[in-house]
């Protein structure tokens, strides 16, 4: 009994977070029968809190409002944290592949707002990102880039957890920019 019960918390508590979604595809597929063909649809979906946590789920059904039910459970069930620079942008610059889609993710100053196509889009704003350049490069299927862009993110690390890998101090890590401008000249 209690073991249910505390199913049912954790799945109430899923339920009742603060995740916003985005519809990001929808295709009609249709498989092919003796009597014709049977159509369905298939629906792909990002969630995101928008503080740095955001997934991805796939659904398929005969119905559409079915299918983006599907995909928003799977994407709730497989989200991840993305560790932010001031809440706002990305630690560094970084890459993310899947298939032949390849994506390049670069940190931007405060200002310059979301510069992606539409499913990096999509990530970013479910994923809490005020300030990133990025691009798109090979595939444009929006499966293949949103697997990228997820990709990309996982390898962001913050300052802090490389401090606390290697041992030493945050100040020992991140370089400040009056120290960086003494170093130059």
């Amino acid at each position: 009994m209690v073991k249910d019960s505390n199913r049912k918390d954790k799945k109430d508590r899923e339920d009742s977070s603060e995740y916003s979604d985005r519809l990001v595809a929808i295709n009609r597929v249709s498989k092919t029968v003796k009597g014709g063909k049977r159509f369905g649809f298939a629906a792909l979906v990002v969630v995101g809190d928008q503080r740095g946590r955001v997934g991805f789920g796939k659904g398929k059904a005969k119905e559409v409002p079915e299918a983006i039910r599907k995909a928003t459970d799977q994407a709730k069930t497989q989200t991840l944290r993305v560790p932010l620079k001031e809440g706002r942008t990305l630690h560094h610059d970084v890459r993310g592949r899947h298939g032949a889609g390849l994506v390049v993710m670069r940190t931007a100053p405060a200002g310059t707002g979301i510069i992606a196509g539409g499913p990096m889009r999509a990530v970013f704003e479910m994923l809490g990102i005020q300030d990133v350049v990025a691009k798109s490069i090979g595939s444009q299927n929006p499966y293949n880039m949103v697997r990228a862009t997820i990709d990309g993110l996982k390898k962001e690390v913050s300052p802090r957890i490389i401090a606390r890998r290697r041992g030493k101090k945050l100040s020992e890590i991140v370089v400040k920019d009056d120290e960086l401008k003494e170093l130059s000249t």
